[in-house]
């Protein structure tokens, strides 16, 4: 009887059961997150090695980039006097011999084997002789030289156990069986008008390529699948947020409003000028708002959210901004204060620690259907909490609240509309991704009169010399930051700490300044009570953590000094940086540490650039996309194939295409798009249900 074919649920089959697994080998496997057959299917190359254009050894010239084949004839780990270790090879082909050296991975001795083939990339330098400096590399073990020439070699992510080649062979004994059963499930218009191959073809091209621009074709369609399915679910998402419960059509007034601008006494820049427009044409939609106001350190977030509120009011309505400490909540209201009283208008403070009668008349207030704008933190949200008449939800520092609280404020009221704010900038081809779900608006440009803040890098050995500095900075009455990475010295690592430095410098250099402590482990009372006395200028350096990242605006403090800055991400540096610089004088940002040229040339874009958007960019290729959702978007999976800012143009397309099929059929319920909405269920389940799609 004839074999039956498999079926599609073979895809589904775990992996162990597929010929050539086994038990052992699929425990391996599973930590590379593949337990199944259709997760071994899509376990895609990271990179390729071009065996096309093979180059014979015996034609490689000193100066040359080349890509050789050749077998191992002798190997070895060679010292040098500095302690360095070496691990060398000497490879073999028809031609001819060459040594290949990779400095400091003498490891490689255990998985490189006498008579193994490599295929090696790299430069060609005379050391001795002709030897190659390898790039990029790959064991193809005891594979015929001759078979491997020609060819386009996939290398995929592997761990300890499994080699490249074991599962180069792995997938290709498999491919033909499994791809087929992968159906397709863009439009055939949808693929036509974007140029993308077919599901199937697509897979056979990043597995088995003909040519490194086929690959790169299979991996684009691969990338835009998961970009597309995750705008998708966004712009359900959206939809679910907005259209079910309609929201508040403002009317422009021009009353409160133009009042506010007539008052300032700045103009505004075009980003936010843009970004009113584009918030006060959410706000006069009878569709809920729901958009991110994102913008650097001084892009002037604040003025655009009282824009916003004003319009709610001269409509009559209440507006809330939610704060995540009371510090901040405190120093938003003397800032708008400042901007409304011309106005005659007061913002109302509410947060937990007001006195019970302060807190009755807030309470009053609220709940009356008088307009106003009130300023709070999670107290707003308190079940207790009620408001007469609210329009509009604003968020400041949003990452810095769990989906309850924001969800909890944008429940509050009759349908408010939403605006979140976020001093992080990201990437806008990032943000497509993070905050699909959300209209995003960019502030881009920093409002003019701002000075920069000169940033410095130095070493440890100058430690002195920066203190130095920082003391005769306090003299002239200034105040200053000096951050470390952690809180208490450890034995595991070899790095300063807040609570020991503090001892140090209290009783040395700094010893007639007036220094205090701050980090997470001590109570959010008794920080702010720090954070206060260091703004009313009762301390003159605070030595802390990263607890300081987001903090209150001092303009008196003009020095930051942040110790072992490699172990900060470059965008958490930014973020400390913006501390300082908030007056009128002169400011300094000096990064004291150590490590190797990356390190200096990672921490050499702070020093070059005081752009957060920038900034980010080269954080995210330098330090990976880590875990993109978090706690806000928790459901939505990890990317295996594309990634947000490489694919940027592809980012774009699939939103575009997204967007232009919810609109046409939103619950993918049409024969183009039940294929769609299939795969929605077998791929992302949770988070069809967290969005509704079903």
């Amino acid at each position: 009887m004839a074999a039956t074919a498999p079926s599609r649920f073979y895809l589904e089959m775990p992996v162990q059961f597929l010929k050539g697994v086994g038990e052992r080998r699929a425990q391996l496997l599973d930590r590379l997150n593949i337990h199944t057959a259709g997760d071994l299917l899509f376990h895609v190359p990271h990179r390729y090695d071009d065996a096309s254009t093979i180059t014979p050894i015996g034609s490689v010239d000193v100066g040359q980039e080349v890509t050789i084949i050749g077998r191992v004839i002798s190997k070895g780990i060679l010292p040098t006097r500095k302690g360095l270790r070496i691990f060398q090879a000497v490879l073999r082909d028809d031609s001819g011999m060459i040594e290949a050296a990779w400095p400091g991975q003498p490891f490689l001795d255990r998985s490189v084997q006498k008579n193994d083939v490599l295929l090696v990339s790299g430069p060609c330098r005379f050391f001795h002789g002709r030897q190659l400096q390898p790039r990029e590399w790959v064991n193809l073990g005891a594979e015929d030289p001759g078979s491997a020439a020609g060819r386009v070699l996939a290398v995929y992510p592997v761990t300890e156990g499994i080699t490249v080649r074991q599962l180069r062979a792995l997938i290709d004994q498999h491919l033909e069986a499994l791809a087929p059963l992968v159906e397709e499930h863009l439009p055939d218009e949808l693929r036509a008008s974007l140029g993308l191959p077919g599901i199937q073809e697509a897979l056979r091209w990043v597995h088995r390529p003909a040519t490194l621009a086929e690959a790169e074709r299979g991996r684009d369609r691969l990338a835009f699948d998961e970009l597309f399915f995750v705008q998708i679910l966004h712009r359900r998402a959206n939809a679910v947020a907005r259209a079910p419960r309609a929201g508040i059509a403002f009317e422009v007034k021009r009353t409160l409003t133009t009042a506010l601008k007539d008052a300032l006494p700045y103009q505004l820049t075009g980003a936010q000028t843009r970004a009113i427009r584009e918030i006060f044409a959410d706000m006069g939609s009878p569709r809920r708002m729901h958009r991110l106001l994102q913008g650097d350190v001084g892009s002037g977030k604040t003025v655009v959210a009282v824009f916003a509120s004003l319009l709610a009011m001269e409509n009559g309505y209440q507006a809330a901004l939610m704060a995540p400490t009371e510090l901040l909540a405190e120093q938003h209201v003397r800032t708008l204060a400042g901007l409304l009283t011309p106005l005659g208008i007061a913002p109302v403070l509410f947060t937990g620690s007001l006195s019970s009668g302060a807190r009755r008349e807030a309470e009053a207030r609220l709940a009356s259907t008088e307009p106003l704008l009130v300023v709070g933190t999670h107290a707003l949200v308190q079940e207790a909490t009620a408001f007469g008449r609210l329009g509009l939800a604003i968020i400041d520092e949003q990452h810095r609240f769990g989906v309850e609280h924001r969800a909890a404020l944008g429940g509050k009221g009759d349908r408010p509309d939403t605006l979140l704010m976020s001093a992080t900038p990201i990437p806008r081809s990032l943000a497509l991704t993070l905050y699909g779900d959300l209209d995003v608006s960019i502030l881009d440009e920093r409002p003019p009169g701002r000075r920069p803040v000169t940033t410095l890098l130095r070493r440890p050995s100058a430690h002195d010399k920066v203190m130095t500095f920082l003391d005769r900075e306090l003299a002239k009455g200034r105040q200053g930051y000096i951050v470390y990475p952690i809180i208490e010295a450890s034995e595991k690592l070899a790095l300063k700490a807040a609570t020991t430095m503090y001892d140090e410098l209290s009783s040395g250099i700094l010893a007639a300044r007036r220094l205090a402590l701050l980090h997470g482990r001590i109570g959010a009372e008794e920080r702010d009570a720090i954070m206060r006395r260091f703004r009313d200028g009762e301390i003159d350096v605070l030595v802390a953590t990263t607890v300081i990242e987001v903090g209150i605006d001092v303009p008196n403090a003009t020095v930051m000094i942040v110790e072992h800055p490699e172990r900060f991400g470059l965008s958490q540096l930014h973020q400390l940086r913006g501390r300082v610089g908030r007056g009128a004088e002169e400011s300094y940002c000096i990064l004291v540490g150590g490590g190797g040229p990356d390190t200096a040339a990672r921490l050499q874009v702070l020093v070059d650039t005081d752009d957060g958007f920038e900034i980010a960019r080269a954080d995210l290729g330098l330090r990976g996309m880590g875990d993109l959702f978090g706690e806000r978007q928790s459901g939505l999976p990890m990317f295996r194939v594309a990634d947000p800012m490489r694919d940027e143009a592809l980012n774009v397309r699939a939103r575009e295409a997204a967007t232009a099929v919810m609109e046409a059929d939103p619950d993918l319920r049409s024969p183009a798009h039940r294929a769609l909405r299939k795969v929605l269920g077998q791929r992302y389940a949770r988070a069809m249900e967290l969005f509704r799609v079903g």
